[in-house]
């Protein structure tokens, strides 16, 4: 938001040094900056799906599957995966919806309704994501449990002893924890920043609005 400042120091400034700006050039470069952001948010996600899409092709689980001997469960996680895809597939042409509305609006009020619109998108996306990781991880753990013979040790001591139980519990709760907030850091990094100056973005137009 540097340009800006400077274009509104200039705007208050004695207009015999220097040419008046209007409130419509000043809409105009909020407007361009407003469409840019949305843009990277909608790349980024693109190359965000494309990434996990390509260590989920490294990482085979159809093959842990078999190993476990439990082949059913593969179906079951295709299902699951074309969930997933399919609500990703929804964000990503709202991204791109939002994008075309905000590079097409010509008012000042809309473009602060599509500015709004586009953060919450945004953010339910996020928290759709670290919601699927959860759920991923406690499915991947009652898998482990349930089929995994490597760990029917640790069952048999979990079942005769209620301490290993509790300090099991905890330590899957502090796994999902930690890695909750490792991805929570990431999405902020990612797109909390973009959002921050789209917000900015939407404070200048309410100046100028009223």
């Amino acid at each position: 938001m540097k340009e800006l400042d400077l274009l509104k120091k200039d705007w208050q400034k004695n207009d015999n040094s220097f040419e008046q700006v209007s409130e419509i050039e000043i809409y105009k470069m909020i407007h361009k900056k407003s469409s840019s952001i949305v843009k990277w948010i909608l790349v980024i996600s693109i190359l965000e799906v494309s990434i996990w899409t390509l260590i989920s092709l490294a990482f085979n689980t159809d093959d842990y599957f078999k190993k476990l001997k439990h082949d059913e469960l593969i179906q079951y996680f295709e299902v699951l995966t074309i969930f997933n895809y399919g609500v990703i597939l929804v964000f990503i042409y709202l991204f791109y919806k939002n994008y075309i509305l905000i590079s097409t609006t010509a008012s000042t009020k809309q473009l602060m309704k599509d500015i709004l619109k586009t953060r919450k998108t945004v953010q339910y996306y996020v928290w759709y994501n670290l919601g699927m990781i959860v759920f991923s991880l406690i499915i991947g753990f009652v898998i482990a449990f349930s089929y995994n013979p490597d760990v029917s040790i640790l069952k048999d001591k979990i079942a005769n002893d209620g301490k290993i139980m509790a300090i099991t519990i905890g330590i899957l709760i502090l796994t999902i924890a930690v890695f909750f907030g490792i991805f929570w850091l990431f999405y902020r990094l990612l797109y909390g920043i973009l959002l921050k100056r789209l917000y900015a973005n939407y404070k200048e137009l309410k100046k100028i609005d009223l």
